[in-house]
């Protein structure tokens, strides 16, 4: 152990002092440097995606773009160019939950050969407000009201819906906030999206519009918000303990790129502007064409270095890849940059490692705080008259070049007539869920707009709603106890009514087929059958999923055939609301004294309630008896296992992750 000067510590236990009982002494360099270290290790936390986690892998292309893009990321076919990913929530601070409802962040670096690209998305495809100016009223009001410095981490609160019911352009967004795509079962398991209509660029200067996609290659999906609520509850930490485990572990998460791509013709006929970051274009109307592989395989070494000071800019890009006139996007280019600088302590962030391209980089950019390299030799300027290598770095004839877009108008503030249909895609968002997902954005309204106290503000939202769909707004109505309905809100635009649903919108129509990357939680008592155990593992394993057991000690057990086994679990710190199905094994004896347990009663309750899929044992009657499913309260999901054929064909059956029809029986959402 060393100083931070290099010299060698020989005491780190005791500070000097003058006698063993007496003061501590000045000139203790050691202790000074430590503590002086420690009162600045913390830096400014992000205003907004404060909550984040990352994870390094490799973006490979598998088709080539190389007749659109000029972007050598998009040429060769097999090429893998490193990445960082972070992910993250919107409004919650740093140390807040992790299953909330809120958007997270979808944050891509991409260090390629002609330098950094960052693709700093989300798991929506679109946002809140059309321009960034409106951007800290949003953000003001999302986060803790400032005289109670609360709520934390949710918009149930006055504030945020008395911006958005004054905001219609909200609308649309609103709508996927209330959605389950808000409260992810896991970032392995969710879309991201650029938002933002992009360029592409080809070898001859020529455009093509682009949007950006990231699809989860293990499907969709997402919890209930009753086990939101309990998975915050017993781990915060849900969404970074399983991207951490499923790494670590070797089951590298992974999503496909896809690319949306139209020209000018398309733009124009559209009816809606491509340039609003309040609409998106529908896959069946654009399909999207998947060029890639995003792959996460390694955590960071450590989370500060590298998580919390990674600084994303939408302004980096690289040639043929360029901006549009979308005005939050233009916007976002010039927040980025300066927050990084304000929260990283100066311009010199891109010399931290996980800032820096990997790809040569030369310019005469110089000094600053924590400036790690400076222009070497005489010329720190251009243009001038030094000879190569003494004259530094000159301009390049394949640098970037921005597409030469003709642009006119008058100077003014004004937001485009071709901007001002807040409901169409609202309706069209909602039309294109089943009726569970219906149902679970009507209860979001109900119970965001509950902890609303001012009754304006709940009615005028109804307002809104009654463009988007009537049967929603009366829900919502129904729920909340407002009676009469309000007039609805004066539309800008008429609502078009006749756009169809949009099947890609919907989490359950776009889930995956199997177990594969899911966990199974197996509840089970000292003398559990070896054989069944056994089989419920080798079953679930097969299909890449993941076991804990779950049991009343976490040590001090055996199997039937006198294994020792580890739980990873106590029960009473394992509720079922960590596992997407879950097992039932206890011994006769063990089952007794489990249905006293008031913790085991709710694993079962719960596990019912949110729709998952049970498998049990004989000696389970005992207690699903004490959580009071009877008989004659089970479903088809409730299901008995005794062989390895049982649990061959219960793991089957855990792939439809939910039995979604049981909710019309026990309301928990």
């Amino acid at each position: 152990m060393t100083t931070q000067q290099g010299v060698a510590v020989s005491d780190d236990q005791n500070t000097l002092r003058a006698g063993a009982n007496g003061p501590a002494l000045m000139e203790d360099f050691h202790f000074r440097e430590k503590i002086f270290h420690f009162d600045h290790e913390r830096i400014p936390e992000r205003v907004v995606h404060a909550r984040g986690y990352g994870a390094h892998g490799y973006f490979e292309l598998t088709d080539s773009l190389a007749d659109v893009c000029k972007a050598d990321i998009f040429r060769n076919v097999g090429e893998r160019t490193p990445a960082f990913v972070r992910f993250s929530t919107v409004a919650g601070n740093k140390g807040s939950a992790d299953v909330v409802r809120d958007v997270r962040g979808f944050a891509v670096k991409l260090y390629t050969k002609q330098g950094n690209w960052d693709l700093v998305g989300n798991n929506i495809p679109v946002f809140f407000i059309q321009d960034a100016i409106k951007f800290p009223d949003f953000v003001h009001a999302a986060k803790q009201a400032p005289d109670r410095d609360f709520p934390q981490a949710q918009t149930a609160h006055d504030n945020f819906w008395d911006f958005v019911s004054l905001s219609p352009e909200a609308t649309h967004m609103v709508c996927w906030a209330m959605s389950d795509r808000a409260i992810p079962r896991s970032f392995r398991f969710m879309e991201g999206f650029g938002v933002h209509t992009f360029r592409l660029i080809d070898d001859e200067g020529r455009s093509t519009y682009v949007k950006f996609h990231w699809k989860p290659k293990l499907g969709l999906q997402s919890v209930v918000w009753n086990e939101a609520l309990k998975i915050n509850g017993a781990d915060p930490d849900f969404h970074r303990r399983d991207l951490w485990q499923s790494i670590t572990s070797g089951n590298f998460p992974e999503w496909e790129l896809g690319v949306q791509l139209f020209d000018d013709e398309f733009a124009d006929s559209f009816p809606f502007d491509i340039l609003d970051p309040t609409k998106l274009i529908p896959e069946e109307l654009v399909p999207v064409r998947r060029v890639g592989r995003l792959v996460l395989d390694r955590m960071p070494d450590n989370f500060f270095a590298e998580t919390e000071q990674v600084a994303f800019c939408t302004q980096n890009v690289v040639p043929g890849i360029d901006f549009t006139n979308d005005p939050l996007l233009q916007g976002r280019n010039f927040s980025y940059l300066d927050t990084q600088t304000k929260r990283l302590g100066g311009p010199n962030f891109t010399h931290i490692p996980i800032n820096a391209p990997k790809c040569p980089f030369h310019n005469f950019q110089q000094d600053g705080h924590m400036a790690m390299h400076n222009p070497k030799g005489r010329a720190n300027y251009e243009p001038n008259s030094w000879s190569q290598p003494a004259g530094g770095p000159r301009e390049s004839a394949d640098g970037y070049r921005s597409y030469p877009d003709t642009v006119s108008g008058q100077k003014v503030r004004q937001r485009s007539e071709s901007f001002a249909d807040h409901y169409s895609q609202a309706r069209q968002f909602f039309i294109s869920q089943t009726p569970v997902e219906q149902t679970h954005m009507r209860d979001a309204f109900v119970f965001e707009l509950s902890k609303v106290e001012t009754p304006a503000i709940r009615a005028r939202m109804v307002s809104h709603l009654l463009h988007v769909d009537r049967g929603l707004a009366e829900g919502v109505a129904k729920g909340l106890g407002l009676s009469p309905l309000p007039a609805p809100a004066t539309a800008a635009r008429p609502v078009v009514e006749g756009l169809p649903p949009s099947p890609a919108l919907s989490i359950l129509k776009n889930g995956p087929d199997s177990f594969t990357g899911r966990k199974l939680g197996i509840v089970v008592t000292n003398g559990v059958d070896a054989t069944l155990l056994a089989a419920l593992r080798d079953a679930a394993e097969n299909a890449d999923a993941t076991v804990e057991l779950i049991a009343p000690t976490v040590g001090g057990l055996k199997d039937s055939a006198g294994h020792d086994l580890t739980a990873q679990q106590k029960i009473n710190g394992g509720p079922s609301v960590l596992y997407d199905a879950v097992a039932l094994l206890p011994t006769v004896e063990g089952a007794n004294a489990l249905r006293h347990e008031a913790t085991m009663r709710d694993f079962i309750s719960d596990a019912f309630a949110h729709a998952k899929f049970i498998a049990h044992n004989d000696a389970a009657e005992i207690v699903l008896a004490a959580a009071g499913l009877h008989p004659k309260a089970r479903d088809s999901g409730v299901i008995a296992v005794h062989s390895a054929q049982d649990a061959a064909r219960f793991i089957q059956t855990c792939g439809a992750l939910r039995l979604w029809e049981r909710e019309g029986h026990v309301h928990a959402v």
